[in-house]
């Protein structure tokens, strides 16, 4: 409110500037009072302060107002009051902050609110408050939040906290604001990005191991890195995953000399001196407690080795029990009764391997060289090792694992002078035959044995035993013309140990990515295979340089699929008796096919989500052993043999045994190799006379028996060509009843057996006679019991339409000059009276004899015309399988 003092009376003020937002009106004209009031509302956010000048006018002498007079100029300044309508905003929608783990920080970050007040007291941020309970937080008034106690990123990784304000209204923020805290562990040097375990699938190759892994070092002046990856295989047979073929099939795969005699063979019934050992069956490990030994039986080796021969064998040994060491007896050959000389022997003694070797007296009594001694780490580390000793007399030459050792000492002795006491060979122990009150063991080992071999006579290359001792998993390197030649790596002899070292540290992270898991197994042994990195830095001008802790990581080496070996082909045949006493006798299994499948499980499923088996394609594999064993009384080599001519075997991996049990192929080879040869195995008998069939049985193997085949059976039938043969067995098999089996004949036996004996009318029709006869008998029979019988068919053995007599009240006289020829007539007019309507018996005989007649007659016609129609030569022959005779 303002006044003007004023003789006359004021009439209006007047407010001079731009668009004021006030009017000044007057209130009392006398007095000159009047009230400045605002014509719209008024927003301090916008304008705070309004300055501006304001005149009083007199009324005047007119309306126009030209004579006005006016007041003096009064300047009006006014202030507009706040009102707290805003709340506080952040600026930022979320903050975000990284701290280190194990750390107290004063200041993590600050977050920041505005207020739109105008005033002071309500634009002003007074407080900042954080919403989210129970975290290790605090917030001053300025914003800046830090953290109450020591964060681990092992206990959480990242925090999410809610934070408000508060202006000095009191009135809080219109959003909290999310605060993201990223807690890193603190730097620790070491690999990083790598995986603990890697699955390998058999056949896959080879897999990297860290395809991804990178070296941190936390910025230290690094230098170089040395590292090494070691293959831990130890617990793996022996020693890592090598071929678990026998030893013979081993020897012939890597071309090793023939003639070596296997000492720790699986126990059989002719190798059965291994019988009471401890042993381990999947591996063909043997076991000793330093209570049991083995005598080889006389006859397995040779006396007399010669000048050159070789001992192999596998061996895990640890240090020797008890403060005094004594002897432990791989191989000993001693003096059997009376006396206790070693003539040979190989043995450990205070983790010093030694072989004996004491020669027989000649011309020359001299002192020559008997004890050779090694003494290598190896021996007593309780690992898996090779030894092959290979003697050239006087030379004796230690390998162990494929490497050259020589004896660091060698003793010279006399020679043994001659006697005639018989020598035992033993295993695991030796035998002390005198000096003692009771023949006994003495010196046992204390360990694990496998492969014991020996080889009179020769001495074995470098490359087999490297071959007999080679792993077949291992480390590897893809793509090494990519390492860089900044990057040095060395392999140890089994591919276990990789040492590469480099300046660069990223050069030493690429050539890590291309380090790989190899297994050529086909089929190998599942499981673990441990993992061990190690690492060693220099820094530049440091004493103390950065620790890298090792990796600790592993193969897991996943099940094979099991392949399903399938053994087929014809199961059953006859031949005349000429054909088997021949020179070169008869093919066993002319047509004999060798499969494998496997059986895997599909990843799509089904509408009912099961996993949905499949049955692959033929699966390729090599076979180490085929077995052809006969079936019943065993082979008489006075009169019959299995034989397979040598050059068959030639190009191949494969060898072969032959005994009075059976016929033996082993060697690692494909299943083409192994089906070839089976076809090739002839059976002769020439005296043929008292057989009539044979029966045998096949069996093949992969893996020194882990995957076995099924059993095929085989039954041959020898064709008597004389009268009185078939005579007598023709009464045989009508005295007691027996199924009568149709086989059919490949065309050339059928052809020959119609060549050699060719009957004549007198006898077509003797036969003629007899079958109307058996036939007529056998209908009747078959009508009163047809309740009681039923026919078994087997396609697969081409045995058909057999038939059941029953001779319980028959006396039948066979003409001694019947030959038996198509009785197949009388079954098949069998098959056509079953789809008849039944009648009587007689009148069924009446017309199956009329119609037996018309054929014989046919039969009769094509004999006289030379045979020149043999479009029916298709022979009914009997199974004697079961028959006396």
């Amino acid at each position: 409110m303002y006044g003007f003092v004023n003789v006359g009376e004021i009439c209006a003020f007047k407010i001079h500037g731009q668009e004021m937002p006030f009017e000044a009106v007057v209130l009392n004209k006398t007095s000159g009072e009047g009230r400045l009031r605002a014509k719209s509302p008024i927003d301090c956010e916008l304008q705070k302060e309004y300055t501006f000048i304001i005149q009083a006018y007199d009324c005047g002498s007119g309306p126009s107002g030209i004579n006005w007079k006016k007041s003096h100029k009064a300047v009006v300044h006014i202030q507009v009051k706040d009102v707290n309508e805003f709340s506080p905003a952040f600026k930022e929608s979320m903050y975000k902050a990284t701290v280190t783990e194990g750390k107290i920080y004063d200041s993590i970050l600050q977050v920041e609110a505005i207020d739109e007040d105008c005033s002071p007291q309500y634009s002003q941020i007074c407080n900042y408050e954080i919403v989210t309970t129970d975290v290790p937080f605090a917030i001053d008034r300025n914003g800046n939040i830090r953290n109450t106690e020591k964060l681990n990123y092992d206990k959480q990784h990242q925090y999410e906290i809610m934070v408000t304000a508060f202006d000095c209204g009191q009135k809080h923020a219109r959003e909290d604001v999310l605060v993201q805290v990223n807690v890193k562990p603190v730097c620790k040097p070491g690999w990083q990005d790598w995986n603990k375990r890697i699955e390998y699938k058999p056949g896959s190759g080879s897999i990297p191991l860290f395809p991804s892994i990178h070296l941190e070092t936390c910025d230290g002046p690094v230098s170089s890195i040395h590292t090494t990856i070691e293959l831990q295989t130890n617990y793996i047979g022996k020693g890592c995953d090598r071929e678990t073929y026998s030893e013979k099939s081993l020897q012939k795969l890597c071309g090793a000399s023939s003639g070596a005699i296997d000492l720790l063979p699986s126990p059989s019934a002719t190798t059965n001196w291994t019988a009471g050992l401890l042993m381990d069956n999947n591996d063909m490990i043997f076991k000793f407690d330093g209570k049991q030994g083995a005598k080889i039986p006389d006859g397995i080796v040779p006396k007399n080795l010669t000048d050159q021969f070789t001992i192999s064998l596998w061996m895990k040994h640890g240090p020797s029990p008890g403060l005094r060491a004594e002897k432990e007896t791989i191989l000993c050959n001693s003096d059997k009764t009376e006396m206790n000389r070693h003539h040979y022997a190989l043995y450990v003694h205070n983790c010093r391997l030694v072989f004996l070797l004491r020669k027989d007296f000649d011309q020359a009594d001299t002192f020559r060289p008997a004890e050779f001694h090694w003494k290598l780490d190896q021996i007593c580390d309780k690992e898996w090792h090779y030894y092959v000793v290979n003697v050239e007399f006087p030379v004796v030459t230690l390998y162990m694992d494929g490497t050259t050792y020589e004896p660091y000492l060698v003793t010279n002795d006399w020679p043994i002078h001659p006697s005639h006491i018989a020598m035992q060979l033993t295993v695991g122990a030796c035998w002390q035959g005198g000096e003692v009150t009771k023949p006994r063991f003495a010196q046992y080992f204390h360990g694990s044995l496998a492969s014991l071999t020996i080889r009179p006579g020769k001495i074995e290359s470098q490359k087999v035993i490297s071959c007999l001792q080679a792993c077949k998993e291992g480390l590897d390197i893809n793509s090494l013309e990519s390492l860089g030649q900044g990057v040095k790596y060395h392999f140890n002899p089994s591919q276990s140990v990789l040492v590469m070292e480099g300046d660069d540290i990223e050069n030493i992270n690429q050539a890590l990515r291309k380090v790989s898991y190899l297994n050529s197994r086909q089929f190998p042994t599942a499981g673990v295979r441990r993992l061990k990195v190690s690492s060693k830095v220099q820094c530049f001008g440091e004493d103390v340089c950065i620790n890298i802790p090792d990796i600790d990581a592993y193969v897991m080496v996943l099940q094979a699929n099991e392949p399903k070996i399938t053994i087929s082909g014809m199961d059953h045949f006859a031949r005349p008796a000429a054909q088997f006493e021949s020179e070169r006798g008869v093919i066993l299994l002319p047509d004999i096919k060798i499969v494998s499948t496997v059986t895997k499980t599909e990843h799509s499923k089904d509408n009912d989500g099961a996993n949905k088996p499949v049955v692959l394609e033929e699966m390729l594999h090599n076979l180490d052993f085929c077995d052809i064993l006969v079936s019943g009384a065993e082979l008489d080599p006075e009169q019959e043999c299995l034989e397979l001519d040598r050059s068959e075997l030639q190009g191949k991996h494969l060898d072969a045994t032959n005994s009075t049990a059976g016929y033996s192929i082993y060697g690692v080879d494909t299943m083409h190799n192994y089906e070839q040869v089976l076809q090739r195995i002839r059976y002769r008998n020439w005296y043929t006379s008292a057989t009539f069939e044979r029966k045998f049985r096949i069996k093949c193997s992969e893996l020194n028996g882990h995957y076995t085949s099924n059993e095929f059976n085989v039954e041959v039938n020898i064709l008597h060509s004389t009268n009185s043969n078939y005579m007598d067995h023709v009464s045989h098999v009508i005295a007691q009843p027996h199924f009568l089996q149709s086989v059919y004949h490949p065309e050339e036996s059928i052809s020959t057996v119609h060549n050699s004996v060719v009957p004549s009318v007198a006898t077509v029709v003797i036969v003629i006679c007899v079958s109307v006869l058996i036939f007529i008998i056998a209908v009747g029979v078959y009508r009163i019991r047809t309740a009681h019988q039923h026919s078994s068919t087997d396609s697969e053995s081409s045995k058909e339409n057999e038939m059941d007599w029953d001779d319980s009240a028959l006396t039948i006289t066979v003409n001694p000059m019947e030959k038996y020829e198509k009785p197949h007539r009388a079954e098949e007019e069998s098959e056509e009276e079953d789809d008849e309507e039944e009648d009587t018996t007689s009148a069924e005989s009446d017309e199956s004899e009329e119609e037996e007649d018309e054929e014989e007659e046919e039969e009769v016609i094509v004999q006289k015309r030379d045979k020149q129609n043999l479009t029916r030569q298709e022979q009914l022959e009997w199974d004697d399988s079961t028959l006396p005779y």
